[in-house]
């Protein structure tokens, strides 16, 4: 009885901390919608950076979104095919040409991927070099994934509040799939825990160590990127998109929030789908400690899977403290549940998500311990970053 009561309580505390100190990461209301931003005096150029393997299928929804933005200097568009073996480079050509810009797109052919880097990143990195060729230079360069589509004036957006803030990074959580039942019960919990890691608030606050960014769509300063060391810093990263935001804070200010404009165009029709995503870089969010591991697993075993436990089966005192911990737990995810447009009962879910996300964190230890981490597109990536 002592110990239910003793877990309880700590279980409560962690709710109560979540909720009251933790940067209202759980408001969801940093949001790029909302902001009346001034328009810079001189519009910058913008290059965009596509690294693609064997997205064809994602390009003809993606490519024309921004080749077809509403921007009023030069917007150029790069696409790195990663030696892809179903067609990119002809599917973005053929992208190009039906959107009428195709003077403004280059595919490149990758090179093989060297040692040390993960593919992602050696995609990228020839994507910004052959930028940096270009008469003139772009100011800014936007890091985007090929299954990313933006609505017309996101790109003019990112740059006004780049350009009013003089940030070195501006960086949007692209709203990721909601439809599939398994992207219901666990994409919004991805981006709940992933603004409970990073705060956005305390991210976007200057004087604050926290950095972070999201991958899908990242606005970087090009002289900050080379300041910075350039894509080749994080050449090994598998979570490059807050390695570079920890690079790029050391350089200016860096502003993240989500986002109703740009959506990820990438299904996630089963769980394992998921399983797969997640189990890719979680056991490098945790440096590949197994200390680390045991202590996520119990951190959220108290916090996601206790306090319904002990409301549903335990008695006293013990049991009110379980339903009060699932009452906070509730409430501390209903805005993210709205965010995605679904309904509020599913905020009841989150233990179950919490519960799925623990598995996938320990498959993704396990594929490591096993010699297949960061196995992504036929890539063996953590093996390999780890060799460099």
């Amino acid at each position: 009885m002592i110990f239910a009561l003793a877990l309880g309580g700590i279980g409560l505390t962690a709710w109560l901390y979540l909720l009251l100190a933790r940067g209202g990461f759980w408001r969801a209301n940093i949001l790029d919608e909302g902001d009346m931003l001034p328009e810079p005096n001189e519009w910058p150029n913008v290059t965009a950076v596509i690294p693609a393997r064997n997205e064809a299928d994602a390009i003809p929804g993606s490519l024309p979104s921004l080749l077809t933005q509403d921007y009023p200097k030069s917007l150029t568009v790069i696409l790195v095919d990663d030696q892809s073996s179903d067609g990119t480079a002809t599917a973005a050509l053929v992208a190009g040409e039906a959107a009428g810009s195709a003077d403004r797109l280059k595919v490149l052919k990758g090179q093989a991927l060297p040692r040390g880097w993960t593919g992602k990143l050696w995609a990228v990195n020839q994507g910004v070099l052959q930028a940096r060729e270009l008469s003139p230079p772009p100011r800014y360069l936007l890091l985007t994934d090929a299954d990313i589509a933006y609505d017309p004036e996101v790109v003019r957006r990112l740059v006004m509040r780049a350009e009013a803030g003089q940030l070195a990074l501006t960086s949007l959580m692209v709203k990721l799939r909601c439809e599939s039942f398994a992207e219901r019960l666990l994409i919004p919990a991805f981006v709940f825990f992933f603004q409970m890691l990073y705060p956005f608030a305390w991210v976007n606050r200057r004087n604050s160590a926290v950095a972070a960014a999201a991958g899908g769509c990242m606005l970087v300063r090009r002289e900050a990127l080379e300041r910075a060391g350039g894509i080749e810093a994080i050449r090994s990263s598998l979570i490059d998109d807050c390695a570079l935001a920890r690079n790029m804070k050391k350089q200016g200010p860096v502003w993240l929030g989500l986002t109703e404009s740009a959506r990820s165009l990438r299904p996630y029709p089963r769980i394992a789908h998921i399983r797969q995503m997640v189990a890719r870089s979680a056991y490098d969010q945790l440096n590949y400690s197994p200390s680390l591991l045991a202590g996520t697993v119990i951190a959220m075993t108290i916090a996601y899977i206790l306090p319904p436990a002990l409301g549903l089966g335990g008695a006293g005192y013990a049991q009110a403290m379980g339903w009060v911990g699932w009452l906070l737990m509730t409430v501390a995810y209903l805005p993210m549940v709205r965010f995605y447009g679904l309904s509020p009962l599913w905020a009841l879910a989150l233990p179950v998500s919490s519960g799925l996300y623990m598995l996938f964190t320990l498959d993704s230890a396990l594929k490591h311990w096993r010699g297949r981490g960061g196995l992504w597109k036929g890539r063996l990536q953590a093996r390999r970053a780890e060799a460099s």
